[in-house]
């Protein structure tokens, strides 16, 4: 059965009470308004008489005309045809109803009377769960689908949901019905109702049901008053409409708590986790902005420390939380990620969603889909290009609500600069629905970045801490002020007793500004080199008295134990000097576990001075109270704008010092220089996608075509129209324009064999080839691609598997081999050490024994031979020795290189081995290194004896930490994850409670990714084919 159910405004008047009487009107309003009396039905009429007081009273407080629930609105007695039919229907099923009692045995009470009122009730404890009653009612509502209910109004579904409302109004088991009742009834014999007379259980007629059903509608309290609805209806509209409208708003609503729309148990979260109470006025204020409230891509820029990555953690949060989105979150570094992994683990665990790591050789595309649970995805740079690409690939971009681009001032930093435009330029263009949030300290364009993104901005000068600025001259200290004419102010003049011999050696007193200051506050000092890190941190130490060695002389000593331990028994000299002064170097040239050592010390107050390069201002936040530059130089280049301001930004620490200081040191032949340094805007941010020769436009292009975004010149316009380059077309593109670049480009990926035109007639395509594909899905740079392709070719003809050595040489980086020059007496010796079916393989590569025994010798090589091949070679020799020993100390002392070199060799070549294989992978003639590969890229990326590869794939668990916990009977990730924290920070020696929290979350949360992995593999597995034939 089925029935169109019209709602139809009468008049705009206020309904007559003189209306007529129908089958809804209670028996005592048709009696008054007759006349007549009704035939002597008591109980059935006190019944009646009891039900509608009930209602009456119930509904009071929600309308004062119980008769007139619906305002202006007639109620739906006004259509008494279709009343009719409702009691037709009902009257027709009766006798159905009856013989469906009898034939169920259930003897039965029936009660004489109003034939608007019939019940039936079971005499017996033996009759079937449902009862007879429930027959008839279910027996009518059969003719009503689910379809019936779609159009119920949201305050009606509330209703009916309502477990309050459900446990005052629904029956119980026994006696279950489709419709609220009004009084649930006490459990009676069938004895004791004969006797009071009473009627088991009154079943209403159809439209008594339908009455019962609007009042309860009517009664349920909304979000949206009824003079609101009123007001947004037109006159002309029916109820439904209007129910429906309200319904779309109710579901749209993703507010979910009183913390910006997220629940309390997040403020607990970041208070607990994070140890912050509350927001800075400024991060309020962001969160509340209308661009964020609804959803509009947005740029807010703030200085240093200003408390930028808890507002993105906060919208991450809710997209994932309210909207039940996955995000995407960009860093620029591996370190930044393992960090942040690290840090939002337990966040993920506590609030059920993934959080997945994509840096280094990390990182499944595309990604688990996670089986109902929403994905937090936290990527490198080149990670989160290929994520993209993958997402898109597989048609699943829409599911990332919101990506989030730390240092977005990074578009304009070279090829890095190019992937970050390229990632986003395709979200813009694919997702409409994407949120796309960016966060800088330094953003000299804004409008160019606004527009590109199609973003609204907002800006802050907040900084937790008070930052001054000074620059040293001689022995004169001055105050930076642009006001003045000369920039400068004069504060204060240095106070230092030097000897003459200290004079000469220290001649910017650097002791004297670091002693201010050290060693019960901390301080860092930025040095243009390396090498001059090292020789500042010595020379301080020199000058230092005995009393420093004496300020946490115990805790300093486990670091030096743990630096050992790291090192394999091996100890760097200069921190084996410098670290029991409370000094340590920081550059690329420690080892990523010295480092991670190094700046928990720090942190911890251990270390009260570092000595480092400029790119510990752009990776881990690490403040000082104050801040020195030995030099306005990064190597032999003059500081720029943005490297100044992220320096000097590390001054203050929030919640500790109440102002924090910078003090650039200077000489009088820079002083004009950096009298434009200290005043000078912001550094224009440019496309980088022509870096290079064009090197950024051509992949992109290629990409696009690839993943089907496009497919025809006019097509790829528009698409580049998108990007930041075609904003910056008139700065960037000086001699051509962005039209004849692009369509150079194409041109020049057809040339390659990277892209064909299609041959299917009248068509004219753009296709990528298998090359081409092979290309962009294993981020193969476009310089090396053919190379690439002709290196495996032949790799293939002879390949070596007797030893690591020819898969190692094959994913050698060849942009790492302009970094070494080889050191002609080690390349012999290590050559000579080689078995015979290594040197062969050496030789068929094109690098022979003799022509590395004449260059040992000092001879003339008349022979040609690849410089290239000869310098990767002797990387790979490297890499094999690593593998061999997992000793970094001792290779690096054979090889005569620092350790953090070969540690960046390691990593760079386990990243290129991870996107040659994804490369192989598009190309059937490579199937065999499909296993060789996956297998020699596990190998790169832990570097380790195999039984600790598991536990170093927690995020942040290095070599020795994870030797630690294999030696404490933690010897595999579920050990790991289903440890106590407390019995893991005592158990493993020097580790806090923190950390053994985190690497216990980060475990959880592997372990639940790979479990995920595997489930979705067996759902693939079982999944019936969607084309499977049938009869």
């Amino acid at each position: 059965m089925s029935a169109e159910i019209k709602v139809k405004r009468q008049s705009s008047r206020k309904r007559s009470r003189d209306r007529r009487i129908s089958h809804l009107t209670p028996a005592r309003k048709r009696t008054s308004a007759s006349g007549r009396q009704c035939p002597d039905n008591t109980g059935q009429i006190e019944l009646s008489r009891a039900l509608d007081k009930s209602m009456d009273a119930k509904f009071s407080e929600y309308c004062s005309d119980p008769e007139d629930l619906f305002g202006d609105y007639d109620s739906i007695v006004s259509d008494s045809s279709f009343l009719a039919k409702l009691d037709r229907v009902g009257q027709n099923m009766r006798p159905h109803d009856i013989d469906h009692t009898t034939s169920s045995r259930c003897p039965v009470i029936l009660l004489a009377g109003n034939p608007d009122f019939t019940s039936l009730k079971s005499s017996t404890d033996n009759c079937p769960k449902q009862s007879c009653d429930d027959s008839m009612t279910e027996s009518f509502l059969e003719g009503f689908t689910d379809d019936a209910f779609l159009d119920m109004p949201s305050s009606q579904l509330a209703f009916l949901q309502d477990p309050q409302t459900a446990d005052r109004n629904c029956c119980t088991d026994e006696d279950k019905t489709s419709m609220p009742m009004r009084h649930p009834e006490k459990s009676v014999s069938t004895e004791e109702r004969n006797e009071r007379h009473i009627a088991p259980k009154a079943r209403k007629s159809v439209s008594d049901h339908l009455k019962r059903a609007m009042m309860a509608n009517a009664a349920t309290p909304s979000s949206v008053s009824r003079t609101a609805v009123q007001k947004e209806a037109v006159v002309t509209e029916e109820i439904s409409v209007a129910m429906q409208a309200m319904e779309s708003v109710s579901m749209a609503t993703t507010d979910l708590g009183p913390f910006f729309g997220l629940p309390t148990k997040v403020k607990e979260l970041i208070c607990n986790l994070k140890g912050i109470k509350d927001l800075y006025e400024w991060q309020k204020t962001c969160l509340n902005l209308d661009s964020v409230q609804q959803r509009r891509n947005l740029i807010y820029s703030l200085p240093t420390s200003g408390g930028k990555t808890l507002v993105a953690e906060i919208l991450i949060l809710k997209e994932i939380l309210c909207r039940k989105k996955d995000a995407l979150f960009i860093l620029p570094y591996v370190s930044l990620v393992q960090e942040k992994v690290r840090g939002l683990a337990s966040f993920g665990l506590e609030l059920d969603f993934m959080v997945e790591e994509y840096a280094g050789s990390k990182g499944r595309f595309p990604p688990v889909k996670g089986r109902g649970k929403r994905s937090l995805y936290i990527a490198t740079i080149e990670k989160a290009h290929g994520l993209v690409n993958s997402l898109i690939e597989t048609n699943r971009l829409d599911n990332v609500g919101l990506v989030v681009v730390d240092e977005l001032h990074m578009l304009g930093d070279g090829s890095r600069g190019a992937i970050i435009e390229m990632t986003l330029a395709k979200v813009l263009y694919i997702s409409k629905s994407t949120q796309i949030i960016g966060m800088s300290a330094t953003l000299g364009n804004l409008q160019d970045i606004q527009k590109f993104l199609k973003a609204e901005s907002y800006t802050n000068d907040f900084r937790p801490v008070e930052l001054k600025e000074y620059v040293k001259l001689k022995d004169s200290i001055y105050e930076v002020d642009p006001k003045e004419e000369e920039c400068f102010r004069f504060s204060r003049v240095l106070n230092f007793k030097y000897s003459s011999a200290m004079q000469k050696i220290d001649q910017d007193h650097i002791v004297a500004l670091v002693t201010e200051v050290i060693p019960s506050q901390s301080c860092l000092v930025f040095c243009p080199t390396k090498k001059n890190c090292e020789n500042v941190a010595g020379m301080i130490c020199k000058y230092l008295k005995e009393d420093f060695i004496q300020h946490k002389q115990a805790e300093k000593a486990v670091l030096l134990g743990e630096l050992r331990s790291s090192g394999n028994g091996s100890l760097c000299p200069v921190l084996k000097k410098t670290v029991p002064y409370g000094l340590a170097y920081h550059h690329s040239g420690l080892t990523s576990e010295e480092r991670k050592l190094v700046e928990e010390a720090y942190s911890a107050g251990v270390l009260c001075l570092l000595t480092c390069t400029s790119t510990l201002a752009a990776g881990i936040n690490l403040p000082a109270r104050r801040v020195i530059l030995r030099s306005p130089y990064v190597a032999a280049d003059f500081l720029k704008r943005s490297q100044y301001k992220q320096m000097v930004g590390r001054a203050g620490r929030a919640g500790i010092d109440t102002h924090g200081e910078s003090i650039l040191i200077l000489q009088d032949k820079d002083k004009v220089l950096v009298k434009k340094l200290v005043s000078a805007p912001m550094e224009i941010c440019k496309s980088n996608l022509m870096h290079s020769d064009g090197k950024g436009v051509l992949s992109l292009i290629l990409s696009v075509i690839g993943l089907n975004i496009t497919n025809s010149l006019e097509q790829i316009r528009d698409f580049m129209s998108g990007t930041l380059l075609s904003v910056q077309e008139k700065q960037v593109c000086l001699e051509r324009s962005l039209w004849e670049v692009t369509q150079e480009c194409v041109e020049l990926l057809k040339e390659k064999g990277l892209v064909t035109v299609s041959t299917e007639p009248q068509d004219g395509s753009l296709q990528v080839t298998k090359l081409g594909r092979a290309t962009y899905k294993g981020s193969v740079d476009l310089t090396y691609c053919d190379l690439l392709y002709r290196d495996l070719s032949k790799g293939l003809e002879s390949l070596m598997l007797n030893s690591f050595l020819h898969l190692i040489y094959l994913v050698t980086p060849y942009d790492m081999v302009s970094q070494c020059k080889p050191d002609w007496m080690v390349y012999f010796r290590q050559f000579t050490m080689l078995s015979a079916a290594e040197q062969k393989m050496c030789a068929a590569v094109g690098v022979s024994e003799s022509f590395v025994a004449r260059k040992a010798a000092g001879q003339n090589v008349k022979k040609n031979v690849d410089q290239v091949v000869v310098s990767r070679l002797y990387l790979a020799l490297v890499l094999q020795s690593l593998l061999k020993e997992t000793d970094l100390w001792s290779v690096a002392d054979r090889f005569q290189l620092s350790r953090g070199f070969i540690q960046t060799l390691l990593s760079s070549s386990s990243v290129f081995c991870s996107c040659v294989l994804h490369f192989t992978e598009e190309l059937e003639e490579f199937w065999p290194f499909k296993a060789l590969l996956t297998e020699l890229t596990r190998r790169l990326t832990y570097c380790v004896q195999a039984e600790l590869i598991p536990l170093m794939e927690v995020a942040g668990v290095m070599e020795r930490r994870a030797k630690q916990l294999y030696n404490a009977g933690y010897k595999t990730l579920a050990h790991l994850a289903n440890a106590d924290p407390n019995v893991l920070a005592k158990t493993v020696e020097n580790l806090f409670k923190k950390q053994a929290n985190q690497i216990v979350a980060s475990a959880k949360m592997l372990l639940n990714e790979k479990a995920d992995a595997l489930q979705e593999e067996m759902d693939d597995l079982l999944m019936m084919p969607l084309d499977l034939l049938s009869l």
